[in-house]
């Protein structure tokens, strides 16, 4: 027994040593065991508190915790001396932790789920969890969200929000889309892992599938500068989301007219627009890619079939 003692003791010291080998997974451990003076002695003065967690996700017991669910202890630390001398010093309060704190202490359970959080515009723009989660009582349905998306969204992102009150632009606010329908809040989809251009067409390309190919004649521009080369993402004043309201401008950005150098007109006469084609794509209509056309032609133009 004095061997047994002696060996939980050894182990506990090397276990609790600032830098030991397994500290951070001891310490996990060792909070989801439980609260060393349990939630009804919390309850004496957080009662609402308490109350609240009970029908949190929290607080249901986990095949992944060993069938022990999460308690007062398993965030704040022991309750001990807090609940001794009321000092809030003595235990781990997130709302006065820094976000790499709160950030850790989440990531000790929630780390699977979110293992590139630290990739994300939220972790790199100093963000915690607990600024889009609330941890004992929910305002949303899901994720224990503090209030539901967009609005949640619209709280920090507030150039975005007037952006869907525009004539034309994706039913975020609707309810027919969601934020994160595109975006990864804890950086999983590659939003700032992958190039831009092929993030855009992963995202894109879920709903508009038609664009996404693969063809035999790709748009080089889709590769290269994504659908915001030529859509905007979120709302506009044009059709289809365009960045402008003459395709042929768009076009421009980068077909410029080539000139003939005897006499400085444009090198291919059918490019002169007349009235009954009035747009380049009256012709090249299949923008986004071709499996007929390198010039991305309307198959009835080159099969003569009208």
């Amino acid at each position: 027994m004095m061997l047994f003692c002696a060996t939980m003791v050894c182990s506990m010291a090397w276990a609790s040593r600032p830098g030991g080998s397994n500290s951070i997974g001891t310490e996990a451990a060792q909070s989801l065991s439980g609260d060393s003076v349990g939630a009804a002695v919390c309850a004496t003065c957080h009662k609402e508190i308490v109350k609240d967690f009970d029908g949190n996700p929290h607080s249901r017991p986990e095949l992944m915790h060993g069938g022990k669910s999460a308690t007062c202890g398993s965030c704040h630390g022991s309750g001990n001396a807090h609940a001794e001398t009321g000092d809030a010093g003595m235990i781990f309060d997130p709302a006065r932790a820094t976000a790499k704190e709160v950030n850790e202490k989440c990531e000790r359970c929630h780390k699977a789920r979110n293992a590139n959080f630290e990739n994300s515009v939220h972790d790199k723009g100093n963000i915690s969890c607990i600024g889009c989660h609330s941890i004992h009582s929910a305002g949303a349905p899901k994720h224990l969200l503090k209030m539901e998306d967009p609005q949640l969204c619209f709280h920090c992102h507030r150039n975005v929000k007037p952006q869907f009150a525009t004539l034309f632009h994706h039913k975020v606010e609707e309810g027919m889309m969601q934020c994160t329908d595109c975006h990864d809040a804890h950086g999983g989809s590659g939003e700032n892992a992958l190039p831009s251009s092929t993030w855009q067409s992963i995202v894109c390309t879920k709903c508009h599938t038609s664009t996404g190919g693969p063809f035999v004649y790709e748009h080089a521009v889709v590769k290269a500068e994504g659908c915001t080369a030529c859509h905007v993402p979120h709302g506009g004043a044009n059709p289809k989301l365009l960045v402008e309201a003459d395709v042929n401008a768009i076009c421009l950005h980068c077909h410029l007219p080539s000139p003939n150098d005897a006499t400085t007109r444009a090198a291919v006469p059918e490019h002169f627009l007349s009235a009954q084609s009035h747009s380049c794509i009256s012709c090249h209509s299949s923008v986004h890619g071709s499996n007929v056309s390198d010039f991305f032609l309307n198959p009835k133009l080159i099969t003569g079939k009208h």
